[in-house]
Formats: C-alpha cells, sequence, structure tokens
C-alpha cells in the first residue's frame, strides 16, 4: 500500500475504534442504572363494545369517551307475514355513557318498556396484564338502578314511589384468551322493591356468560346466556335469556346485530322476566348501534 493512501484510511480506522470505545462506555453505563424496568401490558379489546349483547362486557369507555347508544328488539318472528315477522312492532332503549377514568364509567338511559329510566355505574377491580403485574382476568364491578314510571293501575289505593325501583348488582369476571377469543362469566344479584305475589322472591340470584370469536379484523360472533336459579320467579312464565349476534365495526360506530329471546334491555327485565321460547319461534331480531366522541382527553382503554 502506498504511503499517501495509508494516510487516508488513518481517519477512518481513528473513526471506528472511537464508535466501539464510545459503544462500550455506553454499555457500561446502562449495567450501572440496572436492568430496564419490566412494563405493564394491559390485555385491550376483549369485547367491542361494553355490551357482549344484552349483559354488560368487560370492556369499558376510554376516559373522556362518550358512548351514545341506541338499542332496538323487533317483535317476535313467529308474527309472521302479518306482522312483517316482527317489524310491526318493537321496543327502544336510548342511552350514554361516559369514560371517567381508565377504571369507571357510567350511564344512564331511558326505555320504551314501562317507561323505564336506569343508570349504572361499572368499575375495574382488576385489569388482565403480563409484564410486571400478571393479572389472568378482568373483574368488573356493575351497579344499576331503574325506576318504573308507567301511571299507577289504581290512583285510588296508596301507592309508594320505592315500588318501582329495581336494583341489579354483577361482578363480571372476563378474560382476553387469544386475539380473537374473549369468555366472561356474570354472577348477578337482581332486587325487586315489588314483586306480584308473596311466593316470588324479592332477591333473584342468575349467572349470565357471554363468549366473543373474532372472524375478521371487524367482525365478530358473540353468544350470551343467562341462568336464573329456580324457585326465585314461580307467578309468571319465564325462560332463561339466550342470545346469538354478530358485531360489526366501521370507523366511530359499532353495529350488533343478534336474535334473542329477551325484548327487554336493562338487567332487571331480560334477566328476570324473559318470557320468550326460542322453541316457540319467540325470537326477536335486534340491534344496538354504538356512536362514540372523545369529549376529553383520550386515555389508554384498559
Amino acid at each position: 500500500m502506498k504511503f499517501p493512501t495509508l494516510l487516508r484510511a488513518v481517519p477512518v480506522v481513528f473513526a471506528l475504534f472511537s464508535f466501539l470505545h464510545l459503544s462500550a462506555q455506553d454499555e457500561d453505563l446502562l449495567k450501572l442504572l440496572g436492568p430496564e424496568e419490566e412494563q405493564v401490558e394491559y390485555a385491550t379489546a376483549g369485547f367491542k363494545t361494553t355490551r357482549v349483547i344484552n349483559l354488560h362486557s368487560f370492556e369499558n369507555n376510554a376516559p373522556g369517551v362518550l358512548d351514545f347508544k341506541i338499542s332496538h328488539r323487533f317483535n317476535y318472528l313467529n308474527g309472521g307475514l302479518y306482522e312483517m315477522f316482527g317489524l310491526d312492532g318493537a321496543t327502544l332503549r336510548l342511552g350514554l355513557e361516559y369514560g371517567i377514568n381508565d377504571r369507571l364509567m357510567a350511564g344512564v338511559g331511558r326505555s320504551t318498556i314501562n317507561k323505564t329510566y336506569d343508570g349504572f355505574v361499572k368499575y375495574k377491580l382488576t385489569r388482565q396484564s403480563t409484564g410486571k403485574v400478571n393479572m389472568p382476568v378482568t373483574l368488573s364491578w356493575f351497579s344499576s338502578i331503574t325506576c318504573n314510571t308507567l301511571r299507577w293501575p289504581d290512583e285510588t289505593r296508596k301507592n309508594y314511589f320505592s315500588s318501582r325501583l329495581n336494583y341489579v348488582h354483577q361482578l363480571i369476571v372476563g378474560r382476553k384468551f387469544t386475539e380473537g377469543f374473549s369468555a366472561q362469566l356474570s354472577p348477578t344479584l337482581v332486587h325487586k322493591n315489588l314483586v306480584p305475589t308473596e311466593d316470588d322472591a324479592n332477591d333473584i340470584l342468575a349467572c349470565g356468560v357471554g363468549l366473543r370469536q373474532k372472524i375478521t379484523r371487524r367482525t365478530s360472533v358473540n353468544f350470551e346466556y343467562i341462568y336464573v336459579l329456580p324457585g326465585q320467579i314461580v307467578s309468571t312464565n319465564y325462560n332463561n335469556s339466550l342470545s346469538v349476534g354478530f358485531d360489526i365495526e366501521t370507523g366511530g360506530h359499532v353495529f350488533q346485530l343478534h336474535f334473542t329471546n329477551s325484548r327487554g334491555m336493562t338487567e332487571n327485565y331480560f334477566i328476570t322476566e324473559t318470557q320468550g321460547n326460542w322453541f316457540d319461534g319467540d325470537i326477536s331480531f335486534g340491534f344496538n348501534i354504538s356512536r362514540v366522541f372523545t369529549l376529553g382527553s383520550p386515555g389508554k382503554k384498559g
């Protein structure tokens, strides 16, 4: 190698050795600082919305997000062509739900059935996570109150406002098992201040199960069943609530299309007052439409 060529190579070699030296110093400094702190990774989007179908899911609205829900249940399909297979009649609920923080959300609504107003809160006790905190399930507590505002059938007798009220308390235990499959259990207590007869229980115990299987990136199939412990509802015809449906996400909307034997859309109705029988064709086509608006600073959905 000629001497001028050797001189030109010196700066390159010097730069290379300088870079290796600085890299070694950086590694030494990182060792002094200790290992990088492990982060908490929360499971997200176990269900597409705050509902499975009728039941609340273990998902919450993100902080600052307002969800406007339109829930609709047509009449039973066995009404035949005369009733346009249920399309001639329907029940409706309009609701607003707001994410207060990463764990707490609240909502209000109004249903056409018995002109019922409802309000609820839902709080995440734990959140499914991996990493620094390994939590296998999400635990959420749900409580609601409903008020029937129909005129009293007999205004000449003494009527109590408390007779209009019902309460629901529910523990939601859910897990996102894979990217496509999620499941939850919902042990529930429904308290009714007024029941039809003294043989009916004021406190009714039930347990719901909800399943979701993703089909594509924006669609999924959902299943829901609610079992009421026997011997609690004796004076009315009752069937356990069973629903199947599809979720379709389109931008800021989520459309939930389903078939169900429950026409009520608050817990006290679809858990304790479902009368439809799938085997008799008492099946309603229904849908939930969810439209979200970000009112506050967006937060991470846990």
